[in-house]
């Protein structure tokens, strides 16, 4: 049997190389109660080395720079495409909405019909294809040009956001997590991703599976700033239960 020690560290160990870990698994690897597995996640929370979430723990992901859009186009497409086309059926006409630059937004972006619209975005990507669409007003926040994921952000980003109501908010993120909220990886998008959560009446998040159970390094929002989840069919039933008494309407597609 294993010193509490060394169970400790066989458990961060887990965690990290797999990103996520639950009790149940944790207690029957390491062969204690689950109760045993939560105080040792509790001391490793403590001490700043894993996060804690429903049912288990994640691991710490640092700031890392942007992924490019070219390999955000490649990852879990199919349900980007749902989820966007989903979301697409919350605009109405003449509604005055945000989009973040994630390549989720993108699609929404292409899938948005040619109504009278105006759409603010941080993405020189989704202005370009909302150029196409005559009925649709554009406007660009401006500021610092990101070129891995062709954004805008910094202090001129976030003050042209400052100036401005929506009625809906569409932003996707790089962690969900159950208790916590959303986030993002990079620093000075969460920011702006923020500010674009503040100007809206409704919020939508759009998320695939894979985001669940992850914690990324900046906060952008708590489950209480945000009324609408979009996501897969592939994300579990006990988190899409467990946002629902948090009062979200969760959309499975």
């Amino acid at each position: 049997m294993m010193l509490v020690a060394e169970r400790v560290q066989h458990i961060l160990r887990l965690v990290n190389e797999r990103g996520s870990m639950r009790v149940t698994e944790l207690s029957q690897i390491c062969r204690v109660t689950e109760e045993t597995i939560r105080r040792d996640l509790d001391r490793l929370e403590s001490e700043g080395r894993l996060l804690r979430s429903y049912g288990g723990a994640i691991r710490l992901q640092p700031q890392t720079s942007e992924t490019s859009y070219e390999l955000r186009e490649t990852v879990h497409v199919p349900e980007k495409q749902r989820i966007s086309a989903q979301a697409v059926k919350y605009v109405e006409p003449h509604d005055r909405i945000v989009l973040d630059a994630s390549s989720t937004t993108w699609h929404l972006a292409a899938h948005l019909p040619d109504i009278p619209l105006t759409v603010i975005t941080n993405s020189l990507k989704v202005a370009l294809v909302l150029s196409e669409k005559k009925n649709v007003s554009v406007i660009s926040t401006g500021g610092i040009l990101v070129p891995n994921s062709l954004s805008f952000v910094g202090p001129l980003t976030e003050a042209a956001l400052e100036e401005y109501h929506v009625n809906k908010a569409f932003v996707s993120c790089k962690g969900v997590h159950m208790e916590r909220g959303i986030s993002e990886s990079n620093e000075m998008q969460a920011r702006v991703k923020r500010k674009m959560i503040g100007m809206a009446e409704q919020v939508f998040v759009l998320a695939d599976y894979s985001k669940f159970d992850m914690q990324a390094f900046t906060m952008i929002g708590a489950w209480n700033q945000i009324h609408h989840l979009i996501t897969d069919e592939q994300t579990p039933v006990d988190h899409v239960q467990l946002l629902q008494r948090k009062f979200i309407n969760v959309i499975q597609v």
